[in-house]
C-alpha cells in the first residue's frame, strides 16, 4: 500500500519505519524543503530520535512539493492543535476511498472536537484513532508493544489492523472511538501531575495514588461523554496512563518535573523541545469539565499550575485536602 505520513516528528519517524517493514511504500511530509533533504541525506532523525538509523526506503517530502496521488492511506502524526491545518490541506488531494488514521492524542482547544472528529469535519471521509503505550523510542527499535485501533466502522478497523500489525507490534481493534481517543488526551496532564510530584520528591505512594485515583477521574467524564467503561482499563486507558505516567521517555512526565522546580510552561516546551500535549490538553480538560459539570480534581490541579494561581505544593495540599470519602467507581 502506499502510505503518506503527514509528520516527521519522533511518532511519525517511527511509525513510518514500522510501515515500511511491513511491505508498504511511505512518504513522510516534512514541514521545510532544509528538513526533507537533510533527512533523506542521513537517514537519521537525531533531534527526535537520536542513534536510529531510518531505513532507505522511507522518503521524505516538504509538504509544499507533495502530493497524494496514489495514497492508500494517510497518516495525522502531528500535533492535535495541527491536525486541522493538515486535514485541510489533505482535504482536496485526498484520494477517494483511501484510509484515515489519526496518532494525534488531545483535544482542539476551542471546539473541544477530537482529532478523528477534526479530520472527518475537513475531509468527509471517516477515519480512525491508534492509542496505546507506545512510546516511539522503543517501537522504532523493534521493541514489542500493543496498541489500539478504534473506528466506528469495523471494516476500517480491520484493514488498518491487518496493515499495521508486525511481530513487534500487536494491534487491537476497539468500536469505542470516543473512549480511546478520550483517554489518550486525558493521559497527558495526569502524566504532567505524576512529574509534578516526582520533581517535589515524592516517592512511590504519591506516584501510584495519583496515577490511581485519575482513573477514576478518567471513567467520569469519559462516561459522561459515552465511552465504555471497558476502555479504561485496556490498552488505550490505563495501559497508556501507566507508561505515560512512568516512562523515561515521557515528555509529559518531564514537563511534571520542570514545573515542580519553578519552571514556566514556556520554559517547560523549551526544555523538552517537543511538544507537550499534556499542556494545551489540561486547557482543553478545564473547559470541557467546566462545561459538563463533572469535578476533575488532578487534572484542575495542573491547569491551576500552568495558569500560575497555585504552586506545586499548593495543588498537593488542594488534593490531600479533599473532604474523605468513601472509595467508589463513580465518586
Amino acid at each position: 500500500m502506499r502510505v503518506t505520513v503527514v509528520g516527521s516528528g519522533s511518532w511519525g519517524s517511527a511509525f513510518s519505519r514500522l510501515l515500511v517493514h511491513r511491505g508498504h511504500d511511505v512518504q513522510v511530509l516534512t514541514l521545510t524543503r532544509g528538513e526533507a533533504a537533510q533527512l533523506n541525506a542521513t537517514h537519521e532523525n537525531p533531534h527526535f530520535l537520536p542513534g536510529l538509523v531510518l531505513p532507505p526506503e522511507v522518503r521524505f517530502v516538504a509538504l509544499g512539493d507533495a502530493g497524494l496521488e496514489g495514497a492508500g492511506l494517510i497518516v495525522y502524526a502531528v500535533p492535535t492543535q495541527a491536525v486541522r491545518q493538515v486535514a485541510r490541506w489533505v482535504a482536496p488531494r485526498r484520494p477517494p476511498g483511501s484510509l484515515q488514521l489519526s496518532l494525534a492524542k488531545g483535544y482542539e482547544l476551542g471546539t473541544l472536537k477530537r482529532p478523528t472528529e477534526v479530520v472527518e469535519e475537513e475531509t468527509g471521509g471517516g477515519a480512525a484513532a491508534l492509542s496505546g503505550p507506545n512510546h516511539a523510542e522503543e517501537v522504532s527499535r523493534d521493541m514489542p508493544s500493543a496498541t489500539v485501533v478504534a473506528a466506528a466502522d469495523e471494516a476500517l478497523a480491520l484493514a488498518l489492523q491487518e496493515a499495521i500489525t508486525s511481530d513487534t507490534f500487536r494491534v487491537y481493534t476497539n468500536d469505542d472511538v470516543v473512549g480511546v481517543e478520550f483517554c489518550g488526551a486525558v493521559k497527558n496532564p495526569i502524566a504532567v501531575a505524576v512529574g509534578m510530584s516526582d520533581g517535589l520528591g515524592f516517592g512511590d505512594n504519591s506516584r501510584a495514588s495519583l496515577i490511581t485515583r485519575s482513573i477514576a477521574e478518567m471513567t467520569r467524564l469519559g462516561m459522561i461523554q459515552g465511552a465504555h467503561v471497558a476502555t479504561f482499563t485496556g490498552l488505550a486507558g490505563i495501559g497508556d496512563l501507566i507508561a505515560t505516567c512512568t516512562s523515561r521517555h515521557s515528555r509529559n512526565r518531564l514537563a511534571g518535573e520542570l514545573l515542580a522546580k519553578g519552571a514556566s510552561p514556556d520554559e517547560v516546551e523549551k526544555e523538552v523541545g517537543q511538544v507537550v500535549e499534556g499542556i494545551p490538553t489540561a486547557y482543553a480538560l478545564h473547559d470541557l469539565a467546566g462545561r459538563l459539570g463533572i469535578d476533575m480534581p488532578v487534572t484542575e490541579n495542573v491547569y491551576q499550575v500552568l495558569e500560575g494561581r497555585r504552586t506545586p505544593q499548593e495543588s498537593v495540599a488542594d488534593l490531600m485536602g479533599r473532604r474523605p470519602r468513601k472509595e467508589r467507581h463513580e465518586d
